[in-house]
């Protein structure tokens, strides 16, 4: 049996330890730093990598990275590099997230689909395209802000005005020193998530992420306000087609690039007239799909994480899946994805007493024995029901019980599954 350290404090790292739980060899498991919801935390954030890697040679851990700032630092070489055992991808592979601008030039090279696009690091360069463009665009801060550095655009002065806030105003920091800016693509988005030791490709169940603020789908980008699994919008020919035209193009390309890549690979993909483009890579489980995904899953992930670091997946099977659908709502601080404040005083949660429903923490902490919010995403209500509409019913009905002084929630996650039912 072996002791785990999950690095991350959100509800994917909830989630993910609340999974690894399930499996007769994990002894135990740390969180660095954890949250409000999460047992056994040490007070180490996840860039502290000297102090990680000190702690979990002392415990002589199996680690499990969650977010992408320490995989973008080389966490995963450093402990590599002193004979640890580590799940996720190394620095360089790790680029497919960390630089968008590289990422588009490789699916470029490798012909994966996606959004036509320039790069640009003069704003003066990049306002000229804008106006020479007729096409609504996207403008991408090139590097990492959590999910919030793509701005959707409907007009030239909008675009405009993103170009400011990234380039001039800088409000996303040294993130936005370049942009890459694409046409818009219209369609339907989902979440493709796999796991990979940069041999075989094991894909993990299909899920939809909401993304914006408010309901259908307004306001600006968030790190994700509620996902589901699995969609209907994924049959068996459109996952051929990703899994051949995106995934194995996508690792393949990686290897050829002498960058091995292996952990979670996530793909934000647009379907647009039956094909599916790929909007943006992700190199680690995604947040809050990771939810879902976990109350659905039958194999034990510790084997399939394990497996995976020793380059052994080709010797297991695909995972095993519930037929139960899941839905995850995502609870934040009014404010977010902007100012909010921390500190509220959080009730209900001692009414959830339901085995369907798992509340994830994510923005919380425990003040003298009181969970309080200490986020802009403070936690992630999860449940599996017969059947999305009735899931949808169970979820709803957990959030409902569950408050504290300016809380907010859209009240919409799951809905789009139904509406793609009626017309399947």
């Amino acid at each position: 049996m072996s002791d785990v350290l999950i690095i991350g404090n959100g509800g994917r790292e909830h989630a993910l330890g609340w999974k690894l739980n399930q499996s007769p060899h994990v002894k135990k498991i740390f969180f660095a730093s954890g949250n409000g919801g999460t047992s056994e935390n040490i007070s180490i954030s996840p860039n502290e990598i000297n102090k990680l890697l000190d702690f979990a040679k002392k415990k002589k851990c199996f680690i499990v990275v969650g977010p992408e700032e320490p995989l973008s630092k080389g966490i995963v070489n450093s402990f590599e590099n002193n004979g640890l055992t580590i799940f996720g991808p190394r620095k360089e592979a790790a680029e497919l997230e960390t630089s968008k601008v590289w990422a588009k030039n490789f699916m470029k090279k490798y012909e994966i689909k996606t959004a036509c696009f320039r790069t640009f690091s003069n704003i003066e360069q990049a306002k000229d395209y804008v106006q020479k463009n007729d096409k609504k665009l996207v403008v991408k801060t090139n590097g990492i802000v959590a999910g919030k550095g793509v701005i959707v655009c409907n007009s030239k002065q909008e675009a405009f005005e993103a170009l400011e806030r990234i380039m001039v105003r800088k409000e996303f920091g040294d993130a936005g020193s370049s942009v890459v800016i694409e046409e818009q693509l219209c369609g339907e988005e989902i979440s493709f998530i796999i796991m990979t030791d940069g041999k075989t490709i094991i894909p993990l169940a299909s899920s939809q992420d909401h993304k914006r603020i408010y309901n259908d789908d307004k306001g600006p980008n968030t790190g994700g306000m509620g996902a589901y699994s699995p969609t209907p919008l994924v049959d068996e020919k459109l996952h051929d087609k990703i899994m051949i035209n995106i995934m194995q193009k996508t690792i393949s390309g990686m290897n050829n690039e002498n960058r091995k890549f292996r952990g979670f690979l996530y793909a934000g993909i647009m379907i647009k007239d039956g094909e599916p483009y790929v909007l943006e890579f992700n190199v680690r489980m995604g947040d809050p799909e990771c939810q879902p995904i976990m109350m659905r899953m039958g194999s034990d992930l510790y084997k399939y994480m394990e497996y995976c670091v020793n380059d052994k997946l080709d010797e297991l099977e695909y995972m095993r899946w519930s037929k139960r659908s899941a839905v995850c709502v995502v609870m934040a601080s009014k404010g977010y994805p902007r100012n909010y404040e921390k500190g509220k005083k959080i009730t209900g949660l001692d009414k959830i007493i339901t085995n369907t429903v798992s509340v994830f923490h994510a923005g919380t902490a425990c003040n003298d024995g009181q969970i309080v919010t200490n986020g802009g995403r403070v936690f992630g209500v999860t449940a599996v029901g017969n059947g999305i509409e009735n899931t949808i019913k169970n979820v709803y009905n957990a959030v409902s019980k569950i408050t504290w002084d300016g809380v907010y929630y859209r009240t919409d996650i799951g809905k789009k599954a139904l509406m793609y039912l009626t017309k399947i």
